[in-house]
């Protein structure tokens, strides 16, 4: 018996026979139920994906010639402020809170969030933040960058920069509670006989983007608090012609806007790990060290924001810390790009969407994580600061990390979430338009960095024209990489071929349910037969005894994984019918 039919086998009573089925309009409304909850976070940042990578493309059109002769300068400005607040606090970051969402119950034996208002609540602040944001386009856009740092911040539209402000402190707000849920959820909910070392990986990354999520993002509301009072009641903070300090605006921004690389990346961390795991047929090296490394990452990720200050006048001394904090964050992200190599390396290798759009995680998060390194280092830094070096840096980081994640997420557990399978011909195609496209737009940006080509004008040296043609070209074709992924997504959603409960014979809980799963997802608590990851492990004993219904016997399973089969919940009718 192998160790997914041995889960399988164990948690059958717990198994409610007939799928989950939803009405289309339950999407539409204040529902309470996480999975509903969750397919609203990834379709509603999804479109917000789509209209901020329409801004890129516009931002790449006029790059592709010196002159200005696309948009004007003031729009150029709009276009790429937007552009980068959308596709960092509406489309990454809810990501990730959208698979938690979806996932952070199933996987833990939960019937859903700890608080599930909560829950809803925080999903419906996002929608007319991001409406608002995009409506601000419309009539005064704000045009100082993602970052808006004061005096120019203080010198531009009133209007678009407030309407910039509200929403961060709207999108901030659903962090915080989706943040405390997490959290709560993670600790006080698994099934009885779940230990933390028997969760899976993208439980632990969760609860290390948790935390760093509520200990950051308080600043980031005071501060934008503060410069919304200098731009509309005329106060001082930052403002220098008052004597205000706009470093410190800087201090106050980057305490949250360093950390939310790793609030953006971590909850892929965690499901790559799952994925290369289950794909590769093989335990994943180094679990332990692979699920502390995700605190280490939380830890470390608060003390690294000054790197970004080096040019600010930032006091040596102070640059050395920092630049040594920054390069000690390397260590933990290493730890788990070895793990993964080594569960890849000599793994029976299921060369799926899911597992392709895993690996290139992996390569292009690595060229991320090098020239971070290199930009840790002071000398390095002053040098390539505000050039197109720190756009390629960032974009290997967030679109050949977390996007690629994102994807990835989306390929393994579309079976789960839908019960069908999604095309896997046009899925290759969606991985290798978007790896080429990925690398033809950004690949180019380092060298014009090292050029000396600044980034955020819309004018340039003539020198620097054919490479950013080349950037323009591969912008087109990440565009058209969507289209097949829409359409395959769409299409299988409808027609695709059903896919079981567990087509990838996974050993993680949410895979002991129906796909998709019930509204309560289980009949009965799930227990543990096997650990999250224990493919090919040898069994001492593969007679399993599963209890009837009514009996509450031990589950006979081998391994450290194995744990007694809970008592039913006493606030849970017996007969799923009775329940509301």
């Amino acid at each position: 018996m192998t160790q997914a039919q041995l889960q399988e086998t164990a948690n059958q009573p717990a198994l409610i026979e007939e799928p989950g089925v939803r009405n289309w309009r339950d999407y539409f409304t204040f529902n309470t139920d996480h999975k509903v909850i969750g397919i609203q976070y990834l379709v509603t940042t999804f479109v917000f994906y789509c209209i901020g990578g329409v801004l890129a493309d516009l931002v790449r059109t006029e790059l592709k010639t010196p002159e200005v002769d696309f948009v004007s300068r003031e729009v150029y400005n709009s276009l790429f402020t937007l552009h980068g607040t959308i596709m960092i606090f509406l489309w990454v970051v809810p990501a990730g809170v959208g698979f938690g969402n979806y996932l952070i119950p199933l996987m833990i034996g939960a019937r859903d969030m700890a608080f599930p208002r909560l829950n809803a609540l925080a999903f419906w602040i996002i929608p007319p933040a991001g409406l608002l944001l995009i409506a601000s386009l419309l009539v005064d856009a704000p045009d100082a960058g993602w970052t808006s740092y004061p005096p120019l911040s203080l010198t531009t539209g009133q209007i678009g920069q407030s309407a910039w402000i509200f929403c961060l402190l709207l999108l901030g707000t659903s962090s915080i509670l989706g943040a405390l849920n997490f959290m709560v959820t993670i600790l006080k909910m698994r099934t009885p006989g779940m230990t933390v070392h028997q969760m899976p990986l993208f439980c632990w990354s969760m609860f290390a983007t948790s935390a760093l999520v509520l200990l950051t993002t308080p600043v980031l509301a005071g501060v934008l608090i503060l410069l919304a009072f200098d731009l509309l009641a005329g106060t001082m903070f930052f403002n220098p012609t008052g004597g205000g300090n706009p470093v410190v605006y800087q201090h106050m921004f980057w305490f949250y806007s360093h950390p939310a690389v790793y609030i953006m990346i971590l909850p892929f961390f965690g499901a790559i790990s799952d994925i290369i795991s289950v794909h590769s047929r093989k335990p994943l090296f180094g679990y332990k060290a692979v699920a502390y490394s995700s605190l280490a990452i939380s830890f470390l990720g608060t003390i690294v924001w000054a790197h970004h200050m080096f040019t600010s006048g930032t006091p040596g001394w102070l640059r050395m810390f920092f630049m040594i904090t920054t390069m000690i964050i390397s260590v933990p992200t290493g730890i788990k790009i070895f793990s993964w190599l080594a569960t890849l390396w000599g793994g029976k290798l299921r060369l799926n969407s899911a597992l392709l759009f895993a690996m290139s995680f992996v390569g292009m998060f690595v060229i991320g994580g090098i020239t971070g390194v290199m930009v840790a280092a002071v000398p390095f830094d002053i040098h390539v600061h505000d050039t197109y070096f720190i756009v390629a840096h960032i974009h290997y980081v967030l679109f050949g990390g977390s996007v690629l994640g994102i994807y990835a997420a989306i390929y393994h557990w579309f079976p789960k979430m839908t019960g069908r399978m999604l095309n896997e011909f046009w899925g290759k195609v969606h991985c290798a338009l978007t790896f080429v496209g990925l690398n033809l737009t950004f690949m180019p940006m380092h060298a014009l960095g090292m050029m000396g080509m600044n980034r955020r004008i819309s004018e340039y040296d003539p020198k620097f024209e054919s490479l950013n043609f080349l950037c323009t070209m591969g912008s087109y074709l990440l565009a058209v990489s969507t289209f097949p992924f829409i359409i395959n997504a769409i299409w299988s959603w409808m027609y695709g071929p059903k896919a079981g409960n567990n087509p990838w014979d996974a050993l993680t809980l949410e895979w002991m349910t129906t796909s998709p799963p019930a509204i309560e997802n289980f009949d009965e608590l799930p227990v543990l037969a096997t650990g999250p990851y224990d493919y090919g492990m040898s069994n001492r004993n593969t007679e399993v005894d599963v209890p009837l219904a009514d009996e509450r016997e031990p589950v006979l399973a081998a391994g450290p994984s194995s744990v007694l089969r809970a008592e039913p919940d006493p606030n849970v009718a017996a007969n799923p019918e009775d329940r509301k």
